[in-house]
């Protein structure tokens, strides 16, 4: 499937999203859903990340890791059910990764892909937007929490979740037929609070220090090099894929890091489409995996991954670009918002005080 990706200028998109609300087709992000006696058991088995207290309604961001302890997907987990789950998946098959899984697991479950297509609605404003359309039930959904709505006869589930580090929610539809139907619905409530069409913003990630899997992951990467320990409980009773593997990486130590980088010199003219390597002295040290120009900063940022002697804060680097050698200074990440007050923020007078994922 392709992604609708260029809805004009991307920094007008990203004004767009922190100053009242875009509305995101990412129908591209599949669902693996697991269903079966054993489904709460297997779905443990696939991630570190602790799921004894899972409730139903309640999203968590977890690691899906292999034997190695690589990071196979970051997806959003969802328990829309005791025996049901879905895994809203990023760019990498996790599907065949599950059903392989479950062949050879013993455990009574289902793998299949559901009929799903989510929308991402992001923004100041998409708290009054969700309003409008579905109530104050929608309206008062915790931080990485989801429930069950109707919309004109559309059957939706509505997380407050999404991947730009704002108040937002995702709507995943239940009938791909009815995609044009819900987008036009959505646009016309939020016409009024300036909602306009968009993509995830690159900008507004980077800042966040937001991954992206294949850019800033993937199964050559473990949880630690990331700095995501709080994802991985290797106390836990339970069995998960990567157990034995990430004891051993927590007991020898990373070799790498990632870091937050501010590259010196102009404004950078877009995104890098490409790895950007790093240099100390002469040497090759690590990679930039993700740049950007930050308009609201005024600075050119980065998201890296170095040898753990070149990660401290300070540590000057030659940055090698298709177009020519840039110098780089690592800093603190998150760039912006690092206590994700933004997303975290109770948005109706009738909301409890939301948790964290």
């Amino acid at each position: 499937m392709y992604i609708p990706r260029d809805f004009g200028d991307p920094e007008k998109n990203f004004w767009n999203l922190i100053g009242s609300a875009t509305l995101s087709d990412v129908s591209v992000q599949r669902q693996v859903e697991i269903t079966g006696r054993d489904a709460h058991t297997f779905t443990q088995l696939l991630t570190p990340r602790n799921l004894s207290n899972i409730a139903i309604g309640q999203c968590k961001y977890v690691l899906i890791t292999d034997e190695q302890g690589g990071i196979l997907n970051d997806p959003v987990l969802l328990r829309l059910e005791e025996n049901r789950f879905w895994l809203s998946i990023a760019d990498s098959d996790i599907l065949l990764w599950a059903k392989g899984v479950a062949i050879n697991s013993g455990l009574e479950v289902k793998i299949t892909e559901p009929d799903v297509s989510p929308l991402q609605l992001q923004g100041p404003k998409s708290g009054e937007i969700i309003h409008k359309l579905f109530g104050d039930r929608a309206r008062s959904l915790d931080y990485y929490w989801h429930d069950h709505f109707s919309l004109e006869d559309m059957s939706v589930v509505v997380s407050r979740t999404g991947w730009s580090n704002e108040l937002g929610y995702e709507i995943y539809l239940k009938d791909g037929n009815r995609g044009t139907d819900l987008w036009e619905a959505i646009m016309l409530a939020g016409q009024e609070f300036g909602l306009k069409p968009g993509h995830t913003s690159t900008i507004r990630r980077i800042e966040a220090g937001m991954l992206s899997y294949h850019a800033d992951m993937d199964s050559t990467t473990n949880p630690f090099e990331l700095g995501l320990d709080r994802l991985v409980d290797l106390e836990m009773e339970a069995k998960f894929i990567g157990k034995d593997a990430l004891k051993k990486i927590r007991s020898k130590g990373i070799e790498r890091k990632q870091i937050g980088i501010e590259i010196t010199g102009g404004q950078l003219a877009r995104p890098n489409t490409q790895i950007w390597r790093l240099y100390a002295g002469g040497v090759e040290v690590g990679k930039i995996t993700s740049a950007v120009y930050s308009p609201r900063l005024k600075k050119n940022i980065a998201l890296g991954m170095v040898s753990v002697k070149f990660s401290m804060l300070g540590t000057e680097l030659n940055i090698v670009t298709e177009r020519g050698v840039r110098h780089g200074v690592v800093v603190h990440k998150p760039f912006f918002d690092p206590q994700k007050q933004i997303p975290n923020q109770s948005n109706a007078a009738t909301a409890n005080v939301p948790s964290l994922d």
